[in-house]
């Protein structure tokens, strides 16, 4: 190790569309901002960066503007981009200046050389002393504790903000992927569109990413599994408690009057139980035809229907992936099981309807949202 290397700091970034993480050796992760970049239209500096400037979209003057640098998990502005890169390296380290650093990042599959070279050369100006860069599935696979050196198939879906990363990883590899620019934006613009043509009412893209959150699912099923989870719970706790409850002259009266209540709460919970595989959101906008602000009530129903096509797309090129996976890897798939990691993971009943789709048993990451990120941390560990 030379004294250089002593002193460096070593650094996985996920540098997403949507948000970027980074892991800082022996510190794990450090920092996990939006990333959006607020500037002075005037000036040209930079005014804000990470949670603040996210909370300055669609909120801004005509002097500001706030603007994700990143699109569809490339480098759309390279100045802004090597700005936002430099903050946030310096912020994950708590550190007043910038200090040189070994960097490992993250990039879609099958990005083109000049996208790569824009990420590396972002990063050497940001002030990297050495860059590797990584396939996003790799790290996610990494990140998520699959064992990718081994002789073994893996498959690992990684649905971020801007791209769905699919791959099949065999011997530190991989074999066979697709790299989709359809993930967690597209659904967001799903659900916008979706309110504005039905409902004639437009919302911002923020207010749309808090629906998706809130409401958004790929299957009924999700509720119909929770509530009758909740149901097992409750009768499993009734019946211990009736149990415990000793009968006797003294409380036998105590007795009737609990019976009468667990009676009429069961009866109400049969009455609303169609009604709670359906859940609701009061969300307020614009109205596109007087230009007043208007409110409305969505439903989880009405979501999935909104995000239904892009859903569909990233479960078509999964199946492609396995079309093309040979037969071997493929019975390994069989018997492992699919993982999901990324923002979209998080996508209600995403693993239930993939499941469905596929025949194939779904795994979600432990940590979905940091997959990629400590994937490329512990690959920077060996730099």
């Amino acid at each position: 190790m030379g004294l250089f290397d002593f002193f460096t700091q070593k650094i996985g970034i996920d540098l997403g569309t949507s948000n970027t993480l980074v892991y800082v050796n022996n510190k794990g992760i450090t920092l996990n901002e939006p990333s959006v970049v607020a500037i002075n239209t005037t000036s040209y500096e930079v005014c804000a960066v990470g949670f603040d400037a996210k909370a300055m979209l669609e909120r801004t003057p005509k002097t500001i503007r706030a603007i994700r640098p990143l699109q569809n998990g490339v480098i759309a502005d390279f100045e802004i981009t090597r700005a936002m890169i430099k903050y946030f390296i310096t912020k994950a380290l708590n550190k007043k200046r910038f200090i040189k650093s070994n960097i490992v990042i993250s990039v879609p599959v099958g990005v083109t050389s000049i996208e790569r070279r824009a990420v590396e050369e972002v990063a050497y100006d940001a002030g990297a002393r050495k860059v590797k860069l990584v396939e996003e599935p790799m790290a996610a696979a990494i990140g998520a504790g699959l064992n990718v050196d081994q002789p073994i198939g893996n498959m690992i879906v990684d649905i971020g903000g801007g791209t769905t990363e699919i791959a099949v990883i065999s011997l530190g590899g991989i074999v066979e992927s697709d790299s989709l620019r359809i993930a967690g934006d597209d659904i967001d613009i799903n659900i916008k569109e979706y309110i504005k043509n039905k409902y004639k009412m437009d919302i911002g893209i923020v207010t749309a990413e808090n629906i998706k959150k809130v409401l958004g699912n790929a299957s009924k099923e999700y509720y119909k599994r929770i509530i009758d989870s909740d149901e097992r719970i409750d009768s499993k706790e009734a019946n211990e408690d009736n149990e415990d409850f000793e009968i006797n002259e003294d409380n036998k009266d105590k007795k009737d009057l609990k019976d009468k209540k667990d009676k009429k709460e069961k009866k109400d919970e049969k009455e609303n139980k169609k009604t709670d595989y359906v859940q609701q959101m009061e969300i307020r906008g614009r109205d596109i035809v007087s230009g007043l602000p208007l409110k409305i009530t969505i439903t989880s129903d009405e979501v999935r229907e909104a995000i239904l096509e892009t859903v569909n797309s990233i479960v078509n090129a999964i199946k492609r992936v396995l079309e093309r996976t040979p037969p071997e890897l493929s019975s390994d798939i069989y018997t492992n099981g699919i993982y999901l990691s990324g923002g979209g993971a998080l996508l209600k009943g995403l693993d239930i309807y993939l499941e469905k789709e596929t025949g194939i048993k779904v795994f979600i990451a432990d940590n979905p949202l940091q997959s990629v990120a400590l994937g490329a941390g512990k690959i920077s560990e060996e730099l």
